[in-house]
């Protein structure tokens, strides 16, 4: 299969722990969302990523969607998402509570990267940022027992951490967010979030 974006995107990051996590094999494209959008959209209608094909042809958007055909894949006893339950429930929920941060930092760097600086909004690019920090806040308030098994609330959570920490670091500020930043230590320094590691970002991205 072939895994299709760049890993600065947190989107197709968290795919791609997940893949290496699951000891699932596949190949990089690391086509650009924008120097090869044409290219991107032959494959994904949205011109988005990531993208997934597999073996068959069949092509995944929407890193939820493949993520939930990977835990398919990988059986119950080693998807990375609970299938039922409480436990199901309380991760999903941090887990929206990281993209909600990443939808809301990258709103908020498009308007201040992207967008004619006449024509940027800074009561907006504030109210993300005031978005995206109250979904950090929560996040910092949960239990990351160190001793608990490497989710799919723990990856998405860490790579939501550098993509903020590498485009919107004032979000981020050094021993505000403890227990955050040693989730990310901790995940940071496995191998499959090495291989994955986003060495800078051009332009923040988006699932």
């Amino acid at each position: 299969m072939i895994l299709v974006g760049q890993y600065d995107s947190p989107f197709v990051r968290r795919v791609a722990v997940s893949l290496r996590v699951l000891g699932i094999p596949y190949e990089h494209d690391t086509r650009s969302v924008f120097a090869d959008f044409d290219a991107m959209r032959k494959l994904n209608p949205l011109g988005r990523i990531p993208s997934l094909v597999l073996d068959d042809g069949t092509v995944l958007i929407d890193s939820a969607a493949i993520l939930d055909h990977l835990d398919e894949t990988a059986g119950p006893d080693r998807a990375l998402l609970p299938r039922e339950g409480a436990a199901r429930r309380d991760a999903l929920r941090r887990i929206a509570l990281a993209t909600g941060a990443i939808d809301k930092a990258g709103a908020a760097n498009y308007e201040r990267l992207i967008r004619p600086s006449t024509l940027r909004w800074p009561e907006w690019i504030e109210r993300c940022r005031t978005q995206a920090r109250g979904a950090i806040e929560a996040l910092e308030a949960e239990p990351w027992p160190e001793s608990a098994r490497l989710d799919q609330a723990r990856i998405t959570t860490a790579c939501m951490l550098r993509y903020v920490a590498m485009t919107d670091p004032e979000l981020l500020p050094p021993g505000r967010y403890p227990a955050l930043e040693a989730l990310a230590r901790r995940c940071e320094a496995r191998p499959e979030f090495k291989a994955t590691f986003p060495a800078e970002y051009a332009v923040p991205r988006q699932d």
